[in-house]
């Protein structure tokens, strides 16, 4: 190829050319991220880097967090990479509404490009674009029943965000997605075995106070959980705290 055809006739390189360079740079700079995501055991700090990672490399970002949304009603921000979008989810809450309590169940990606003329979620979009928010684009991770995690970014600019935006977002997106339902996953078995454990150390003090097997331990835990309408893991938990099942006098022998 001449260096007219290289150049595209200008003696500069071509756009064809740049698009090229800018798509090469972007995959060195994700291969990067993953290399360091698989390199970080802990999952917390992979996420925050995840986020942060976002905020550096989308186009028009200042600030990002991945926001949790319980129930439809509750937004919390997780991995914010300041306290400005903590302030954003809780505007969410507090009015009920906002992209992370609507569009973002229904939609993979929501763009608000001036939040002064946003009109779907009129008193979130005042208060945000009071806060400083002038535009703000937000990524959809997970829906599960009425909970849902996104990867919301914001700009102090109005129409900071462009299709650009969105497709290296997206690409962040699908790590984020990934990492974090591991997070979750991680969670739940850290949980799970947690409350494995005080119900074995509630078994235990039942075994050495009362004489009895594991099996007749356990049964009375389940018996004073059904009675009582309690969770099984409440119940150990009071027992291992107190040292006394709940509605059950001290004197009483629990397995007869």
């Amino acid at each position: 190829m001449d260096e007219e055809s290289r150049t595209g006739g200008r003696g500069e390189p071509s756009t064809h050319d740049e698009g090229t360079a800018g798509v090469n740079q972007l995959a060195a700079r994700f291969s990067e991220i993953a290399r360091l995501l698989q390199a970080e055991d802990d999952t917390d700090t992979m996420l925050d880097e995840l986020v942060a990672s976002a905020v550096r490399m989308i186009p028009g970002a200042q600030d990002g967090s991945i926001s949790v949304v319980t129930g439809r009603t509750e937004v919390t921000s997780e991995h914010p990479t300041s306290d400005f979008p903590a302030r954003m989810d809780e505007i969410q809450t507090e009015e009920r509404q906002g992209p992370c309590l609507d569009a973002a169940y229904e939609h993979e990606t929501v763009r608000v490009p001036d939040m002064t003329r946003e009109e779907r979620w009129p008193r979130f979009a005042r208060r945000a674009a009071e806060a400083g928010t002038g535009s703000m684009l937000s990524f959809q991770l997970y829906v599960e029943h009425d909970d849902l995690g996104a990867l919301n970014l914001y700009s102090r600019e109005p129409n900071a965000f462009d299709d650009e935006s969105e497709q290296v977002g997206l690409l962040f997106a699908s790590h984020a997605a990934v990492a974090f339902a591991d997070a979750r996953k991680l969670d739940q078995l850290s949980r799970a075995a947690g409350s494995r454990d005080l119900i074995g150390q509630a078994k235990g003090i039942l075994m050495e106070r009362y004489g009895l097997d594991e099996q007749q331990a356990f049964r009375v835990l389940t018996r004073v959980s059904q009675n009582s309408h309690r969770k099984l893991h409440d119940v150990a938990q009071e027992l291992a705290t107190t040292r006394r099942l709940p509605g059950l006098p001290a004197a009483q022998d629990p397995g007869r």
